[in-house]
């Protein structure tokens, strides 16, 4: 186990240094538009010039990339244009109201995702697993895009009981987490709950399983103790999944609602030319991305112990 966390924390280093120099190119190799867009097109040539000597963008690429990575393993990824603060500042409060949001959903889906998927999978084909799967598949073929503005319409103008926005101006409000998190909620539940299904429906085909059916174990025996474990293999995966897809996957829900949240940031840095809130939430993306990974590897060693790692 040792062995392989050594290897997989250096495989995801060249991941990260590989997707450092990569951004790092395209962002920031011609200082000439990066001063533009830090000091406005109608900068003059003189103040442009004095930025790029005054921050260092006159020295090697290589010295350039060095001083950047060193700032930005310290949490310094420099002073954001949009809103003149440095970009730590706005960054994390933002991160942290995505890791809400996303928290809020993963404690919804997981429970019910799991419960509907083995629950439709134990009787592959019969009536419950039909209306289980059936019930997946509408709420998974509706985007975010769609729902949003159909619950939006149902809970705030026809039956006026939640807020329209979700920018928590006068501090934090439960009610107004609901709408973003059930749109999530019911677009997520639907890809989980399948993917849970379709592995406890092999699972349940196995030839230990049906041994332990004719030996005459109780049923709830052989789905607890025989069938769930294995059946959890697959849908962890699909889970950890998610954790990328609720950092930066969920831009059209908080725009929607105006929750200030990293995709929200995301999308208010490209639209603006942000560069260097880009750089901060193109890393924050990545070392999630690679982090997930690993708890997914660790996850299968846990769930069967039969899967060696090498």
């Amino acid at each position: 186990m040792l062995v392989f966390l050594a290897r997989r924390t250096v495989q995801m280093l060249l991941v990260m240094i590989g997707v450092s120099i990569l951004l790092f190119l395209l962002l920031e190799i011609d200082i000439d538009n990066l001063a533009i867009k830090v000091l406005g097109p109608y900068s003059l040539p003189e103040a442009r010039e004095l930025w790029l000597t005054e921050n260092g963008y006159r020295d090697s690429i290589v010295v350039r990339y060095f001083r950047w990575v060193g700032g930005v393993m310290v949490g310094d990824f420099g002073q954001s244009v949009i809103y003149r603060v440095p970009v730590s500042d706005v960054l994390w409060p933002r991160l942290a109201n995505t890791a809400l949001l996303g928290g809020l959903v993963l404690a919804l889906v997981i429970p019910l995702a799991l419960f509907f998927g083995v629950l439709a999978g134990m009787r592959e084909g019969a009536l419950r697993d039909r209306v289980i799967s059936v019930s997946c598949i509408l709420t998974t073929s509706v985007p975010e895009y769609a729902s949003a503005p159909l619950l939006t319409v149902i809970f705030v103008f026809w039956l006026d009981l939640l807020p329209g926005t979700s920018n928590m101006v006068g501090g934090f409000q439960w009610q107004a987490m609901v709408l973003p998190v059930m749109v999530l909620v019911l677009y997520d539940f639907g890809y989980v709950a399948r993917m849970t299904r379709a592995s406890m429906a092999e699972v349940m085909t196995t030839h230990y399983i049906r041994t332990a059916v004719l030996k005459g174990l109780p049923y709830r025996v052989v789905i607890l103790k025989h069938a769930l474990r294995n059946a959890l293999i697959a849908p962890f995966t699909v889970i950890m999944l998610q954790l990328n897809w609720l950092l930066s996957g969920v831009i059209i829900t908080e725009f929607f609602f105006s929750y200030k949240g990293f995709g929200a940031l995301l999308l208010e840095a490209s639209l603006n030319g942000d560069i260097f809130v880009i750089e901060a939430c193109a890393i924050i993306s990545v070392v999630v991305a690679v982090g997930s990974q690993l708890l997914s590897d660790l996850g299968y060693a846990a769930l069967n112990p039969r899967i060696r790692i090498h």
